[in-house]
């Protein structure tokens, strides 16, 4: 298990994390544990991370006794209304299908059990659109025109940052399965921000451990230049100098940007043992002009915002061993069979939990405030949570309320905690690797807790 330190007070908590380097090197070279004090030495231009087939750990929780869900004893006027902010175009669009996916069986399954408070949810799905457009801002506007108590979304974190001020301005909720940014820690949210995606301190700090534990001592990064981007990059960073390793190069770019092979020349000039693609749907045009000139795909470490599937953009093998992490547990099967059954064309699963995770713990928080309103919503979070009795789908979890007995959501993104700042306080990161049709196999899933 990943050592992260107990949580701090709400502005400080996150710089105390640390994450251990021998845990993460069994996932990288086998299966024998190296001592923190050992390194391994990998030639110039040439990481062997072979990673063997994990299971990853077990997070089912205890479901509630099974029958008949006993009827609200609270209803209410005014249904519980859910708006989603999810990317249907923009650098991010490909996040969107899993994600409206797990939205639309959240709501699928809450009013197949009831409904909250005696209504059936209901469910307004806009596009978010990336930093190059206003969309966002005109979805905002019509969701909340439309009277939502909460809104699901953004993917990107630099979207909600342009309608986070919007959202909870006008007493909604503004719930994420995305953003990963640490900015939003301390963001004067009155209380209405929350998250099911771990920050990037999180992320950061696993991957620049496990690439120094792959065997590299340098690294070069292409960088998306936004909140996303840059946080990520800088704990990367600071992971992986902490491990004794040397970032040589770092290129940024923009949203918008298609041209990048000014960036690409200068990391390969540096010669770095891996590159850290932390970038979105750019990945498409960066992987090619890197493995063009000479870099191998086992150089290569990708994050969330690119580690999909790439089967039917590059030629077989183009990144067979390359590695990528990804917030969240891997997607069993039951949840993806669902999932395809609410969009069969789906073929990643990025966020598909978290999304699912948000539309639970809204209608739970609905049902424990008894009241559809944003702010009291966002009251209720954090105790159906923690500290209580463990469930883990809407049913079984409303059944226990209802029976007058406090509960302990976990979800299919993981054991679902909230901090005061509506982070979770402790989350997965899985890590992948690439076959050679170029999608990525789940291999090891790592835990840790802020």
């Amino acid at each position: 298990m990943i050592s992260l330190s107990p949580a701090a007070p709400r502005i400080a908590k996150l710089t105390a994390l640390s994450v251990g380097v021998a845990f993460l090197a069994t996932a990288c070279g086998g299966t024998s544990t190296p001592s923190s004090t050992e390194t391994t030495t990998a030639p110039q231009g040439a990481i062997s991370c072979p990673a063997g087939a994990g299971a990853g750990a077990s997070t089912s929780a205890a479901a509630a006794p099974t029958g008949a869900v006993p009827p609200s004893t609270t209803t209410t006027d005014t249904p519980l209304k859910l708006g989603s902010l999810l990317p249907t175009t923009g650098n991010l669009a490909y996040l969107g299908p899993p994600e409206i996916a797990g939205v639309n069986l959240g709501v699928q399954e809450v009013n197949a059990a009831g409904g909250v408070l005696g209504k059936p949810v209901e469910v307004i799905h806009r596009d978010s659109g990336d930093t190059k457009t206003d969309i966002a801002t005109q979805s905002t506007t019509a969701l909340l025109g439309q009277g939502v108590s909460a809104v699901i979304g953004a993917a990107s974190s630099s979207v909600s940052k342009t309608v986070i001020g919007q959202i909870t301005g006008a007493g909604v909720l503004h719930f994420s399965p995305a953003n990963t940014s640490p900015d939003f820690t301390t963001w004067d949210d009155k209380g209405l921000y929350w998250r099911t995606a771990p920050s990037d301190v999180v992320q950061g700090k696993v991957l620049g451990n496990y690439i120094a534990a792959c065997g590299a001592q340098t690294v070069g990064m292409i960088v998306l230049n936004d909140a996303y981007g840059t946080g990520l990059q800088k704990n990367v960073k600071e992971a992986f100098e902490g491990a004794g390793g040397k970032v040589v190069e770092e290129q940024l770019y923009n949203t918008g940007d298609s041209q990048f092979s000014a960036q690409v020349d200068k990391v390969i000039a540096a010669k770095p043992d891996a590159i850290a693609l932390i970038t979105f749907d750019e990945a498409k045009s960066i992987i090619p002009l890197l493995t063009g000139k000479g870099i191998k795909p086992t150089q290569l470490f990708l994050v969330d915002g690119n580690t999909s599937d790439y089967s039917k953009d590059f030629q077989p093998g183009t990144l067979k061993g390359a590695q990528g992490t990804q917030p969240g547990t891997f997607a069993k099967e039951d949840f993806k069979k669902s999932l395809q059954a609410i969009d069969p064309a789906l073929k990643d699963y990025n966020y598909a939990g978290e999304s699912y995770d948000a539309v639970n713990l809204i209608a739970l928080a609905s049902e424990a405030a008894k009241s559809t309103k944003g702010a009291d919503i966002a009251k209720q979070l954090k105790a159906v949570s923690e500290v209580g009795e463990k469930c883990n789908t809407f049913a079984s979890c409303v059944t226990l309320l209802r029976n007058g007995k406090d509960i302990d959501y976990d979800g299919q993104s993981g054991p679902v905690t909230f901090s005061d700042a509506g982070d979770p306080t402790e989350a997965y990161i899985g890590i992948y690797q690439y076959d050679d049709t170029n999608k990525p196999q789940p291999v090891k899933e790592e835990f840790g807790k802020l």
